[in-house]
């Protein structure tokens, strides 16, 4: 029987993560990074990609490569793909965790439902649910080779229970449909490729709950007061689930949602 250490260890595994330069997915590149694994660190900036490449080099130098691409051009995020399994020579993880979220300042977006518009609902789409589906198919083959083959989607507690606004009154934040609808997607998504792409690939989702992003007071008392644990989650709170969904941990786990919310929707 193999020890916990042999068992989540990636040393030698390839991952690309999208979003990487964001707060969550910086925190899971470092995660993979922390195990022994090469990570494609793919945001849209390239600028960003490479800070947080080289910020990554404190741990393992060498361990990450920067590749930009602005995931709602589905053909470029496809090359893109087809460039992170070339560079690394496979491929064995891969995280969607890029996504639009309810901060965002784009026009009809982050407003009122009466107020929100078409153009950044099919943005949202394109970009937290029909990217995954493109670099999960262009993958595929890649992942299947690999004989540890893992697909993480980066979800939301949104994605299982809808929002109390009440939360957001006299803050600039919001909860747009286009987010809930999209992160549920994805989760349907994750149920869809785990029987599809089995047995030679696993698929899983991780949902956070609320991070702390040093909201406005009213907003986090809020929050803190709606969940169990009383306190908003920080990205160090996401690294053990990433750890057992990418690895041999979770080496029989498929189709599953790990829901990491202090409790949020367990009232």
């Amino acid at each position: 029987m193999k020890t916990i250490a042999e068992l989540s260890s990636l040393a030698g595994r390839r991952a690309l993560v999208t979003g990487a330069a964001g707060h969550i997915g910086f925190a899971i590149c470092e995660t993979l990074n922390e195990l022994g694994a090469t990570v494609a660190v793919c945001d849209r900036e390239a600028a960003a990609c490479e800070r947080r490449v080289q910020e990554l080099s404190s741990i393992r130098p060498g361990g990450a490569h920067p590749f930009a691409c602005d995931l709602q051009d589905i053909p470029a995020t496809r090359q893109m793909v087809r460039d992170v399994v070339r560079r690394l020579g496979g491929l064995d993880i891969a995280v969607h965790c890029a996504a639009y979220v309810g901060t965002d300042d784009v026009p009809g977006w982050a407003v009122p439902f009466e107020q929100q518009s078409d153009e950044p609902w099919e943005s949202v789409l394109r970009v937290n649910v029909t990217a995954a589906f493109s670099i999960v198919q262009e993958a595929q083959r890649a992942l299947s080779e690999s004989g540890h083959g893992s697909v993480l989607f980066i979800s939301s507690i949104y994605g299982l229970v809808g929002p109390d606004i009440r939360l957001y009154e006299g803050t600039n934040m919001g909860n747009p449909a286009a987010y809930g609808v999209s992160k549920g997607g994805l989760l349907q998504l994750m149920r869809y490729l785990a029987t599809v792409c089995a047995p030679t690939i696993r698929v899983n989702a991780l949902s956070p709950g609320g991070l702390w992003r040093n909201q406005k007071e009213r907003f986090v008392q809020r929050y803190n007061a709606r969940t169990p644990l009383g306190r908003m989650a920080t990205e160090e709170d996401l690294k053990g689930a990433v750890a057992f969904l990418a690895s041999d941990l979770s080496a029989y786990v498929t189709g599953q949602n790990l829901t990491v919310d202090g409790g949020w929707t367990a009232w």
